[in-house]
């Protein structure tokens, strides 16, 4: 099923079943209010859900509505806890070796994940406010996951048993601030303003073989101001499945019902099919040539990222913005 949140409801909108062809839709308070008020009780609700899906799906049921992917926030408008993985490992070496920089022999081994704000995430035809068009703005297409509950010191095999809902990210990176952050050797701040995530998420049923249980084999599409910026494969050279990005970030702790867990930018090997970020395309520019000749968005420029199925069909609906300049109130 596919399932998204309109900006009504306040801060965490209102849930609401959507049809496969992402034409319509319809609100089910009588079941769940949000999304995440149905993850909190997933194994009751979600069979619920899964009925009104296939009503929708016959078409006509009372209440049905035209979806507007505009009108849509992100499907967890805000949750508990969100972290980002960099599980396509060949995209950190490509970038380091731009700048010159040795890769830790681990990082084949154990995953880099960093914890990111969850405090409020924005829809998937948002635009994203920058107050400084010099910090570098760039995209990062993604694929994420949404778990249930999560017991800490899961296995890999059992994480896979949590994986509830998958979308696509576009998580925001201002390029220019990153070196001042790492250079403290604690992690990302300043650098990750925003985060943006397709109108809906759906259960894994919807993609068919194209995932596995841990991997998901489709190309992530990438467009900025109509240019293909890339379509690498999201399941090819995905060094840290999902699973293992879960079984990573529950080591210690047990994850709750709404976590969402991001893979980091999608890049296959050899990069014949473009790259999900402007920093790739740098570093790929840099190795070859000593330099960059690609610069990062500018205010009004406009990326869209979206996936389709073997028919063509959308599967997550677009993300779809640009970038804006911001002006704090006072």
């Amino acid at each position: 099923m596919k399932l998204a949140s309109l900006k009504t409801g306040g801060r965490d909108g209102t849930l609401v079943v959507v049809s496969r062809d992402l034409a319509r839709a319809v609100a089910v308070p009588a079941i769940a209010p949000t999304l995440q008020a149905a993850l909190d009780d997933w194994a009751a609700l979600a069979p619920r859900l899964e009925t009104v899906y296939r009503r929708v799906q016959a078409g006509g049921m009372s209440g049905e509505f035209a979806f507007d992917p505009r009108a849509a926030a992100a499907p967890l408008p805000r949750c508990y806890h969100w972290a980002d993985g960099s599980a396509y490992v060949t995209h950190v070496e490509l970038v380091r070796k731009a700048r010159g920089a040795d890769m830790p022999e681990s990082w084949w081994t154990d995953p880099l994940m960093y914890m990111g704000a969850s405090d409020a995430f924005i829809g998937p035809c948002d635009d994203i406010p920058v107050q400084r068009e010099d910090w570098g703005i760039d995209f990062e297409a993604e694929v994420a996951v949404i778990t249930d509950d999560v017991p800490s010191g899961v296995s890999i095999d059992g994480a896979r048993r949590h994986i509830q809902l998958l979308m696509l990210v576009n998580d925001v990176t201002l390029r220019n601030l990153v070196p001042a952050e790492l250079a403290k050797q604690f992690g990302f701040y300043q650098s990750k303003p925003w985060t943006a995530f397709t109108p809906v998420a759906v259960t894994p049923d919807e993609l068919g073989a194209a995932w596995d249980g841990s991997k998901l084999h489709l190309p992530l599409h990438a467009a900025l101001n109509g240019r293909k910026i890339g379509s690498p494969d999201a399941g090819v050279d995905m060094t840290f499945s999902f699973p293992q990005l879960i079984h990573h970030a529950a080591k210690s702790r047990s994850l709750m019902a709404g976590t969402v867990i991001g893979s980091g930018t999608i890049s296959n090997v050899g990069s014949k099919d473009g790259s999900c970020c402007l920093a790739e395309v740098r570093a790929l520019e840099t190795i070859a040539h000593g330099a960059p000749k690609t610069e990062f968005m500018k205010y009004g420029d406009r990326i869209r990222i979206e996936m389709f199925d073997a028919d063509g069909a959308s599967i997550f609906g677009a993300i779809d913005q640009r970038p804006v300049a911001y002006q704090p109130p006072y």
